[in-house]
């Protein structure tokens, strides 16, 4: 065990929201131009290649920190880290909710508990920009996903059939994978809406479409580009945009992060009247 859930948390949260750097990236850190810099990258780019001849995208990676208090842009205060917003569609970074939605949103963090508390599953994309160790392993017709965080992680088959029905509902959903040229896509279906996208009850249905694009763009970066669909919850398709840098300690590894057994904020904010939050079904 690395540390407990709560107190990890807490560290990570402080280490990878840290702004990173030009000099880091390459490209911009701020989302907005962070991602037509990084597809110019990636036009030119030639990626190491697996034994099968597709992208190699193995290793330990981590993902913007600072994404998991809100994905839209939010100032720095004593109790948040700030930060830019990740949706680079709409060009005015928000999402863009129907009105009943934009009120759920505001009512879920005066209500709920955050998803990730309790160490439900982080969900799609937001398991990538949670503060965590994330592994990417690669075999013909597979890639797998790790996370230190709550023992998650996801399968991707590049060569699979159709998605399974809807009526399953997956805290991270079904994936089916194909390869674009150097590019991995992943089309997530079969949510059960429960996850949110971040501390600020940002979140989508069980009807949500998650289309996530893993593009390299220099030996230690991979552009990520997730467009949602939702026609329960938003007026139209929206896109998040966000770097993946390598993580480039010695000896890593993935260890066993504990969550369920140190989580301890659960119980006092059930005290305060915070519930468990039921997904958009569980309201109506």
């Amino acid at each position: 065990m690395r540390f407990s859930a709560c107190v990890g948390a807490a560290v990570a949260v402080a280490v990878l929201a840290a702004p990173l750097t030009s000099a880091q990236e390459g490209c911009p850190a701020d989302p907005a131009r962070f991602h037509p810099c990084a597809l110019a990258r990636a036009a030119v780019f030639e990626p190491p290649r697996t034994s099968d001849g597709r992208t190699d995208l193995s290793g330990f990676w981590r993902g913007p920190g600072a994404a998991t208090e809100s994905i839209e842009a939010h100032p720095k205060t004593e109790d948040d880290n700030g930060g830019p917003s990740l949706v680079i569609d709409p060009p005015d970074g928000r999402i863009p909710y129907q009105p009943w939605a934009a009120a759920q949103r505001d009512e879920n963090k005066a209500r709920y508990v955050d998803p990730n508390v309790p160490c439900f599953p982080s969900g799609v994309p937001r398991s990538l920009y949670t503060p965590t160790t994330i592994q990417i392993l690669q075999a013909p017709r597979y890639v797998i996903v790790l996370f230190e965080r709550a023992h998650t992680y996801w399968i991707i088959p590049t060569d699979a059939g159709p998605h399974v029905g809807q009526e399953v509902g997956l805290w991270q959903g079904d994936f089916r994978g194909r390869w674009e040229g150097r590019t991995l896509v992943a089309d997530v279906t079969s949510l059960n809406g429960r996850p949110w996208f971040d501390q600020a009850g940002n979140f989508y249905s069980e009807r949500a479409h998650i289309v996530m694009r893993f593009t390299p763009i220099d030996p230690d970066t991979i552009h990520v580009a997730a467009t949602i669909e939702d026609p329960a919850v938003y007026t139209r398709p929206w896109t998040m945009a966000f770097p993946l840098r390598r993580n480039k300690e010695r000896n890593l590894e993935l260890f066993e992060e504990a969550c369920h057994e140190g989580e301890r904020n659960t119980e006092p904010l059930f005290g305060l009247g915070y519930r468990i939050y039921p997904g958009v079904s569980g309201l109506r």
